[in-house]
């Protein structure tokens, strides 16, 4: 638990609102990398954001990264949280944090499924997933260099570092042989996108890392969780949102498929064709970005398996990593592009 009351000094030494009124913190989520807690100062709310005590010391700059972001997105079409306040002084609590407003609204991951009316009204409901493909539409479109960010990335090289970077990693945390990375591994070292402009990435971009607003039509309130942002190539986050999207969304195993359930959403060509529309980006090269974002996400998640120990949720990417590494190799096979 935070201390409350060198949080409410601190928040009063930077003129915050709220000052002289006890405060009190409520914890909403969290776990190994950060933890998420609601602050009430008399009529006042808004969430700090910081690493727990345990947390590796590369968080705190994590975290002052993350702030920079969402500092960044103030001002643009962006539904994010408001940038209150950063702290990167560790004498106040401990670790570096920031503030951000309280978003009034709702996570599909609060529930694992959806909140009326999105439960029973199939049309409305096709409405969040449209919103999802907005939201990282209208992030590709910031203009990153005039928000001060040139130097949150490497955006030159971006492409050529990608398959050395990922199997270096893979290969410091190797505990089994993945069918089919050969493949794909090659694949992407001789292929490349049509074009890459550099632009505001979210890094794991899908339902569980954004919130709705309440009712219908469905809205987005913010994107969170901005650990992984960067300045890269921003198609990366349209293939890491469709990579798992269901062939038949009105077929029975859509509603497993997922977290959520995926029946009556919209096809994945009318998410990408969505994306495209709003971004003003080609996605005419789109297998190459699936089959690097599936390539990477086996990488990603097989890490958790290899530190699974009696943990049950890493327990299972088990078999979802070589389900996932096949895929990568299916599609690097059986595709068409060939830039």
């Amino acid at each position: 638990m935070i201390d409350t009351q060198r949080l409410a000094d601190w928040m009063d030494e930077q003129g915050l609102p709220g000052k002289g009124e006890p405060l009190e913190a409520r914890f909403l989520s969290g776990g190994t990398q950060n933890e998420i807690y609601e602050i009430t100062r008399g009529d006042e709310r808004c969430v700090i954001r910081i690493p727990p005590e345990a947390a590796p010391a590369n968080r705190d700059d994590g975290i002052m990264r993350e702030w920079r972001i969402i500092e960044a997105l103030d001002g643009t079409d962006v539904p994010h949280t408001k940038a209150i306040a950063p702290c990167s002084d560790k004498s106040v609590l401990g670790r570096s944090f920031y503030l951000m407003g309280f978003v009034d609204g709702w996570s599909p991951m609060e529930f694992k499924k959806w909140k009326e009316p999105f439960v029973s009204d199939p049309e409305a409901r096709r409405g969040l997933a449209f919103q999802l493909a907005e939201g990282i539409g209208l992030l590709s479109k910031v203009d990153w260099r005039a928000k001060g960010l040139h130097d949150l990335g490497r955006p030159d090289g971006f492409h050529d570092r990608q398959v050395d970077r990922w199997t270096t990693f893979f290969d410091r945390i190797k505990g089994r042989e993945l069918d089919g990375m050969d493949v794909a591994t090659d694949w992407l070292r001789t292929h490349k996108p049509l074009d890459f402009i550099p632009g505001l990435m979210h890094g794991d971009y899908q339902f569980a890392n954004v919130m709705f607003k309440e009712g219908a039509p469905a809205q987005l309130a913010a994107i969170v969780d901005w650990e992984m942002g960067t300045v890269g190539d921003p198609k990366l986050d349209l293939a890491w949102m469709i990579q798992g999207w269901p062939e038949d969304t009105n077929a029975p195993e859509a509603e497993t498929s997922s977290y959520v359930d995926m029946r009556g959403m919209p096809s994945r060509a009318e998410m990408v064709a969505h994306y495209a529309e709003v971004s003003g980006r080609q996605v005419d090269d789109l297998d190459y970005y699936l089959v690097l974002a599936k390539w990477k996400l086996a990488i990603v998640l097989e890490q958790g398996f290899q530190r699974a120990g009696d943990d049950i949720k890493l327990q299972s990417f088990g078999s979802i990593v070589p389900s996932l590494m096949r895929s990568a190799a299916d599609l690097a096979e059986s595709t068409e592009y060939n830039s």
